[in-house]
This record gives C-alpha cells, sequence and structure tokens, in this order.
C-alpha cells in the first residue's frame, strides 16, 4: 500500500508515520527555482532566479518577488500557484517586521542573517556562509545575492531573468527594476 491515499491532508499521517503532502512540498521547494534573503546592517535584500517556462510566456506576467506590506516582500522557490495563496494570506496577516524571515512549506519559520532555498540551496547557503558579515551594507547584500545567484545559474544572469527586492532604512520594500540589476551586474562582473 502505497502513501498516496494519505496525501490528502496536512494533518493525516501515513503509516509510516509521514506527513506526506509536506514531504510533497519540500520536494517541490527543493526542485524550484534558487531564491535567497540576505540581512544587511541597514535593510534586507532577497533575490530569485525567474526562468519563464516557455519563450512564449509574457515576462512582465510572472513576478516571482510580491510586496506583502508597504515594507514587507517575499519570493519562493517551488509552485507558483501555492504561492500566490501564501501570498494573499500573509498579506491579511502581516505585522511590521524589520528582519529576514523563511518559512518552510511545513509552517515552521525562523529570523535568518542569511539563507537560500531551492535547486541550488547547498551551493547557495555555503556561499553565504563564506561571504556573509553582520557589518554589510545594502549595496554589499544585493552584489552578494547576485554572486550567490550566478553560482549555479544556468546561463547568461540579466536583469531580465532575475528578480531582486529591497528594504533600505526607510523601511520600504521595493522590487528594484531590470535596469537597477544590470547596473549592479556591472558592478560586480
Amino acid at each position: 500500500m502505497g502513501d498516496s491515499q494519505y496525501s490528502f491532508s496536512l494533518t493525516t499521517f501515513s503509516p509510516s508515520g509521514k506527513l506526506v503532502q509536506i514531504e510533497h512540498a519540500l520536494m517541490a521547494v527543493g526542485s524550484g527555482q534558487t531564491s535567497l534573503g540576505i540581512k544587511a546592517a541597514n535593510g534586507v535584500v532577497i533575490a530569485t532566479e525567474k526562468k519563464l517556462p516557455s519563450i512564449l510566456v509574457d515576462e512582465s506576467s510572472v513576478q516571482k518577488i510580491q510586496l506583502l506590506t508597504s515594507n514587507i516582500g517575499v519570493t519562493y522557490s517551488g509552485m507558483g500557484p501555492d504561492s500566490r495563496v501564501l501570498v494573499r494570506k500573509s498579506r491579511k496577516q502581516a505585522q511590521q517586521y524589520y528582519k529576514l524571515y523563511k518559512v518552510d512549506p511545513s509552517g515552521s519559520y525562523f529570523s535568518w542573517k542569511a539563507s537560500a532555498m531551492g535547486k541550488n540551496v547547498t551551493n547557495a547557503k555555503s556561499f553565504l556562509e563564506k561571504r556573509y558579515t553582520e557589518d554589510m551594507e545594502l549595496d554589499d547584500a544585493v552584489h552578494t545575492a547576485i554572486l550567490t545567484l550566478k553560482e549555479g545559474f544556468e546561463g547568461q544572469i540579466s536583469g531580465k531573468n532575475i528578480e531582486i527586492g529591497v528594504v533600505g532604512t526607510d523601511r520600504k520594500f521595493r522590487v528594484l527594476t531590470p535596469a537597477e540589476i544590470n547596473d549592479f551586474l556591472a558592478e560586480v562582473e
């Protein structure tokens, strides 16, 4: 008897003691595009790969970084539709934080100084562990985010195929434009 009959609910355990829905969600995140976050001395940076499923998809219709409140942004690795549901729910519950939180599919969350998720998580976390410093400024955190994404990036990285969001000293979250990302890319090359 397989675990598939136990995958209909988040709180139904299989005979082997597993929460199968949570395992499926963790696998989806693990195979998703790399996303990361870095807490700087004067803000927070989140970044993600933005790969389109087809060249026919209008790239302006795919946004992997979303605004929750005026000072909170979020990105995801895994299933886009799942992310949209969580973003809608989070907007209703969001409070004013100036920290970097990572939430896994089981609902566990922790405050992080820097973290990553997605298919390149091992290399990305290793790179962040080497590069992160607590006194890092926001621009340095953006550079580190770009260099971390480049570690496992397939193809040429540009402002069109990654997204970066920042919260600065003004405590307002915003997504950088492709032109701004290209300026940062020029600085790290």
